[in-house]
């Protein structure tokens, strides 16, 4: 009678414990998965994603601009190449292009930028593809003083504003420079943040080159993350001196291969 009893007793437990298990996979399974999650993340987080093929194995770059504001056939063949050089993904970089109706509301400040995206992006991670975001903006940025222009900004970790308008009227005023040479120089910098440069996320190798004075940039002049390259008169100058773009220099190109790039 004992026995009857504890075999009862056990196989009430069991019979609850099931229920329980069945009940909270039910739960987890109603729960909705935001599709945006992936791509609001902090900046140089998801480095590692975008340089090797461990989780995602194909790349879509979503190209954003209003009407006489997209970027230059030169910048985007060369931004291309610049992808295929670093980044591991045999499945493929795709580049797609979103024409949208110019914003309103310049100078745009960083939450404004945000917000623009919220609305108008279209290309979201999933599956095997990782995606990212590049918004030209019609209108320059609220940062801008008389003297220093900001051409561009990583502020997620797939989002970028390159201000095609500050880059437009910088390489219009300076003939010994061109507009592609400013779009390419640009989109290059700030994808470079997004790949961690320069220790973004406090997990490069050879955190060593993170210039004091700029945080977040390399020491190395020469060097396509030195801070010069975010400053719109800098930039023309040293391009027009050296008569040609900056490139990464050796520290950086083996901080993104220890994180699975090329």
């Amino acid at each position: 009678m004992l026995r009857m009893k504890r075999f009862w007793n056990t196989l009430v437990i069991v019979f609850v414990a099931l229920v329980l298990v069945t009940s909270c996979k039910k739960d987890d399974g109603d729960t909705p998965v935001d599709p945006k999650a992936e791509n609001r993340k902090s900046l140089g987080i998801s480095a590692e994603d975008l340089l090797s093929e461990d989780i995602y194995d194909q790349l879509t770059i979503e190209l954003v601009y209003p009407p006489s504001f997209r970027p230059t056939d030169i910048a985007i063949n060369e931004f291309r190449s610049f992808l295929n050089e670093r980044l591991n993904k045999s499945g493929g970089i795709n580049i797609v292009e979103t024409v949208i109706e110019a914003p309103s509301g310049a100078p745009f400040s960083i939450e404004e930028i945000r917000a623009i995206e919220e609305e108008h992006r279209e290309h979201y991670t999933m599956d095997n593809n990782i995606a990212v975001y590049i918004f030209f903006s019609n209108g320059v940025s609220t940062n801008d003083t008389n003297t220093s222009v900001t051409l561009g900004t990583a502020y997620r970790n797939t989002s970028i504003v390159v201000y095609e308008r500050t880059v437009r009227n910088l390489a219009s005023n300076n003939p010994n420079i061109e507009l592609h040479e400013l779009e390419i120089n640009t989109l290059e910098h700030e994808f470079g943040h997004i790949l961690g440069l320069v220790n973004i996320q406090g997990d490069d190798i050879h955190n060593d080159h993170e210039d004091p004075a700029h945080s977040k940039h390399c020491v190395v002049e020469d060097c396509l993350m030195y801070f010069e390259s975010t400053d719109g008169q800098r930039i023309v100058e040293r391009i027009s001196k050296k008569g040609m773009l900056p490139t990464f220099d050796p520290l950086c190109i083996a901080d993104l291969q220890a994180k699975g790039g090329k």
